[in-house]
């Protein structure tokens, strides 16, 4: 070809793109500000371009919808990823002999949880929750199984939605994914107070026991429409008890299932000496378990803004600071503590518990406290969290790892009694069907302190009891132990048949402390 036909058709070739582009810029020109684009031309219309009043309100609702479901979404997978931080925090927590077993155990937790949610654990729960305001108002989730007792009924359980049969609906598969990753959250608590001696096949039954049963039916009796949501409009206790992200559904729920399962297991061996004093087992990796905090903490700002299930709620910022704050100053508070009154040094280990346990606490109340209360109660934490480790350790001889009773149990419960103290009445209006905004004690509504102390003893009697059948039960089935000698050994081959670190000499005698 020779260089003036080259030049030629290089020419002709130019020509082209302009009249092409020209065209095209035409039809839509350049937007680099983005004033212009999303105009009425994007409203969907069978005219378009020309769309009516009703095409309008109707895109403006579906927007809004779209944004609430997106939030709903988002902020669960954010949820989903505090799985990861479980499983460093309770795997850096505990000996390097066990850590294919402890990750195993948080890992599986996540399937086998949701399959159990997903068969009966969804519908049990919200059942007959009623309409779905902030994604769509869809009302197909309408049976909730109550009883009545003296002129008041009392909603026990929903019937609708297993296998989300019979529910196919945009809104309620939000729903479910968003709630499945809390019941999952729940779940995987008591894996850290009863690591290191559980049967993984023991384990693995308790997982499908908690999907369908024993954490749906609380959560029922409070997000599902159920009795203690409902006291309030039945007794004139506040807005009945009010749990905005899950200290009490949740994390009491986790910590009360983790109390019960380490009294039944027992202490690991050489934890306590013959005269009940207790031994120290160092975790194996500190950095892990601070890698994990930070995942947690991270996902936590799913956790607490996305209990807001609406993208237009603007409360969510008010949430997300006080969520912020409330684990600063329970990192900072233990930290403290620890170094001034206890063992004079600061102890990372106690770091990480005490700004979990400020996440904790503030999980309940966070949608309705000022910044100022969200503080204090986050401090109060951390303080408390230690207290109440050393007492579970040394008084109550409980073997508790992680910590996982004390950051879960103890501030889940404490979070439950600080909204019912520190709500300051300017949110929540119209919540479980009460006209007034959620206010406690400290603003003049004692009821609202009643209504969270009752939920807090529903809890620990509901879920204790049934929890002690299932682990009981467990026991005599399967058994809930390890043998001795794999225990010595490590859990990693015996019960998981591959080693958390391979390749790596561990010097495993020396990981447990022999008794005196």
């Amino acid at each position: 070809m020779s260089k003036k036909l080259l030049i030629i058709l290089s020419g002709v070739f130019l020509t082209l793109c302009i009249v092409v582009g020209g065209d095209a810029f035409a039809l839509k020109s350049l937007d680099p500000s983005g004033a212009t684009t999303g105009l009425t031309v994007d409203v969907s219309a069978a005219t378009a371009g020309s769309p009516t009043a009703t095409e309008i309100t109707d895109q403006i609702g579906k927007n809004k919808v779209s944004i609430n479901m997106m939030w709903v979404l988002i902020t669960g997978f954010l949820v989903m990823f505090m799985q990861a931080g479980f499983a460093m925090v309770e795997s850096g927590l505990t000996r390097a002999k066990n850590a294919a077993h402890t990750m195993s155990m948080n890992m599986m937790i996540y399937p086998i949880g949701m399959l159990a949610f997903f068969i009966c654990g969804f519908g049990i729960m919200f059942g007959g929750v009623g309409p779905l305001a902030t994604l769509g108002g869809y009302d197909g989730l309408n049976q909730e199984f109550a009883i009545s007792l003296f002129g008041h009924t009392f909603g026990l359980f929903g019937t609708k939605g297993f296998f989300l049969s019979g529910v196919y609906d945009v809104s309620v598969f939000a729903l479910f994914l968003f709630q499945m990753v809390f019941m999952d959250t729940t779940a995987t608590i008591p894996t850290g107070s009863m690591a290191e001696r559980w049967k993984f096949s023991a384990f693995v039954v308790y997982g499908f026991f908690v999907g369908t049963i024993l954490y749906p039916v609380y959560g029922n009796w409070v997000w599902g429409g159920g009795w203690l949501s409902q006291m309030g409009n039945q007794f004139g206790l506040g807005n009945g008890h009010v749990d905005f992200a899950g200290s009490s559904v949740v994390h009491l729920t986790g910590g009360v299932l983790a109390l019960v399962g380490a009294i039944i297991i027992g202490p690991r061996i050489g934890k306590y000496n013959k005269d009940g004093s207790p031994n120290a087992i160092p975790g194996h990796n500190i950095p892990m378990a601070v890698i994990g905090t930070f995942i947690l903490a991270f996902g936590w700002f799913g956790f607490n803004p996305g209990s807001t299930l609406a993208g237009t709620d603007l409360r969510m910022s008010i949430v997300a600071v006080n969520t912020m704050i409330a684990s600063a100053t329970g990192a900072i508070g233990a930290m403290l503590y620890m170094w001034w009154f206890k063992t004079k040094k600061p102890d990372p280990t106690m770091m990480i518990n005490g700004l979990l346990a400020g996440l904790v606490a503030i999980t309940a109340p966070c949608a309705f406290v000022t910044v100022q209360a969200a503080a204090l109660i986050g401090l109060i934490a951390g303080v408390l969290v230690i207290e109440a480790a050393f007492f579970i350790e040394k008084v109550l001889k409980i073997d508790d790892p992680v910590g996982a009773i004390a950051v879960h149990g103890v501030n889940g419960a404490w979070g439950c009694i600080a909204l019912g103290l520190f709500a300051d009445g300017t949110y929540g209006a119209g919540l479980n069907g009460v006209a007034g905004p959620v206010t406690g004690l400290f603003y003049g509504n004692p009821g609202q302190l009643y209504a969270e102390l009752i939920g807090i003893s529903a809890n620990i009697i509901y879920i204790g009891a049934l929890g002690w059948v299932v682990f009981k039960l467990i026991d005599v089935v399967i058994g809930n132990r390890v043998k001795p000698e794999d225990e010595l050994d490590g859990l990693d081959i015996p019960e998981m048949g591959v080693e958390g670190y391979c390749g790596i000499r561990l010097d495993k005698n020396s990981e447990t402390p022999l008794s005196k």
